[in-house]
């Protein structure tokens, strides 16, 4: 399955196609709003800004399962995430990335099938995706928006 043939919900609530995607290249992230990697928000809304011209997009997706970690209604997050990072890119309603009820997007990044299968480890953890939907490159959590192997990736996806 690819990317674009999933539904998710926004964090405004509504459900929204990945299809909308589709011809982008995209990082999706899963993001916390209290974890010592959350400052990478600023590092992502760059990304963002810089290649957002050039059919490029982050998508956030919130989730609270690594040490509880963005505990916040989706209200609460968007707020935090724009009053203190002025993040502009999607975001999208908190979701679970490991486990029995792992959300359908997780299950193409990281099941079985994936290209890249595994849980994911920690928040921050980074899928590039490509034009067509399929998954490229998954980068660590450490792994912070301005490291030159992250960007190359992109700008030779861009290209």
């Amino acid at each position: 399955m690819n990317i674009h043939q999933i539904e998710m919900k926004n964090i405004s609530g509504e459900i929204q196609s990945l299809n909308s995607y589709k011809g982008k290249t995209i990082l999706i992230v899963n993001v916390a709003s209290a974890c010592g990697l959350t400052p990478q928000y600023k590092g992502l809304e760059e990304l963002f800004q810089k290649y957002k011209d050039q059919g490029f997009v982050v998508l956030g997706f919130p989730c609270n399962q690594f040490g509880a970690q963005e505990p916040g209604s989706d209200a609460e997050i968007i707020q935090f995430c724009s009053t203190e990072y002025s993040v502009t890119f999607p975001m999208y309603s908190k979701v679970e990335v490991n486990g029995e009820n792992k959300c359908d997007l997780y299950k193409v990044l990281s099941g079985n099938e994936a290209k890249f299968p595994g849980d994911v480890t920690w928040n921050f953890e980074k899928f590039l995706i490509n034009s067509t939907g399929e998954v490229i490159a998954r980068f660590s959590p450490k792994t912070t928006p301005d490291d030159a192997e992250l960007i190359a990736k992109i700008e030779a996806e861009l290209n």
